[in-house]
């Protein structure tokens, strides 16, 4: 699929770029360029010391922002696939920030967009979040307008030959800023803060979401949103897993913030078909018959529609992790020396 191919990566510092990239030196040896695109010059320093070029002369470090549209043009030279992953993605920095997070997230899709068109990509892949169905914070308000903007952008690649889809999935464990490090550090303190106690998430783990696009860069017929079929867990089971003799304080939730998130809203059940691991939101374009539509991409996909009014919630999920299985994974993706500490007695 990769093979002999130019791949760029934006946002190709953050903790999915560089599983992406290892992923793709690991599995396509024979690529021919892998090009990290990223405005943060000291993470692509840490980042080239973790790939030398004397072991991965494929790669590349390309500075740049998503915002700067002439920068995009001269790092597309040549590329073949586009992964799109940069993003101004915490919700509270984005309602407090709100046009900062407009012009990361909504104008530098369109920047990306118009750059594949012109440079002749073939395929791009662009990431999204559960935030971004039925958005209540401005983050999920602008990765939706991104999505919106990479579905339509099927419509208008004229003569060329480009295909544009979306992957959405929920919180990967042990991301920066997610909940898992977080109560890793705040067990210190022996209070665990807990925004509300019935609060749920969807789980996934970073090799996860990289075999996510992977299929869709593989298998993507163009304008597909997909969704991974992936466990729920409940936070205070979290609270538990990490620190179970911790108080566990509720401190209420914070502005933007859901009690449960979702992928795949009621409405978009009208549109969406189920395969073995994934849901895939088909494009519900104007000018194209529904039913032919969806015909189409079930026989692309060989899956079937989900019942009307269906909908995919993390707290209506049918797999949940237990507290183990919460403390399996992070020993498996954050921390392999994780211990439940319990203080001894006086």
């Amino acid at each position: 699929m990769l093979s002999d191919k130019s791949i760029l990566v934006t946002g190709g510092t953050g903790s999915f770029g560089r599983k992406f990239v290892a992923t793709i030196l690991q599995r396509f040896p024979d690529v021919k360029r892998v090009i990290v695109f990223s405005r943060d010059e000291l993470k692509q320093f840490e980042m080239a010391q973790h790939f030398p070029s004397s072991k991965y002369p494929q790669i590349r470090f390309f500075i740049g922002d998503v915002r700067d549209k002439e920068r995009l043009m001269r790092a597309f030279e040549g590329v073949d696939v586009v992964v799109h992953a940069a993003a101004l993605k915490q919700v509270p920095t984005a309602e407090y920030n709100p046009f900062e997070a407009i012009k990361t997230n909504v104008i530098g899709a369109q920047n990306i967009i118009e750059a594949s068109l012109d440079s002749g990509v073939k395929k791009l892949v662009a990431l999204s979040t559960d935030k971004a169905a039925a958005p209540i914070n401005l983050y999920g308000a602008t990765k939706l307008c991104s999505d919106k903007l990479f579905i339509a952008a099927n419509n208008m690649t004229g003569y060329h030959d480009i295909r544009f889809a979306v992957v959405r999935y929920g919180n990967v464990i042990g991301s920066r800023g997610s909940v898992v490090p977080f109560f890793l550090e705040k067990r210190k303190t022996g209070v665990l803060p807990i925004t509300h106690p019935e609060m749920t998430r969807f789980n996934i783990s970073l090799q996860e979401g990289v075999d996510l696009v992977f299929f869709a860069l593989e298998n993507g017929l163009g304008g597909e949103i997909f969704v991974p079929k992936i466990p729920s867990y409940k936070i205070l089971d979290v609270a538990e897993a990490i620190c179970p003799h911790c108080e566990k304080r509720i401190v209420g939730i914070r502005p933007g913030e859901k009690i449960h998130e979702e992928m795949i809203t009621e409405t978009d059940s009208l549109n969406t078909i189920e395969l073995e691991k994934y849901y895939v939101i088909i494009p519900n374009y104007p000018f194209a018959s529904y039913e032919e539509t969806m015909q189409k991409y079930i026989m692309h996909h060989k899956g079937k529609k989900v019942s009307v009014g269906f909908r995919y919630s993390s707290g209506q999920n049918t797999q949940w992790l237990s507290v183990e299985q919460i403390r399996e994974q992070i020993r498996l993706h954050v921390d392999s020396n994780f211990k439940v500490e319990i203080p001894e007695k006086v």
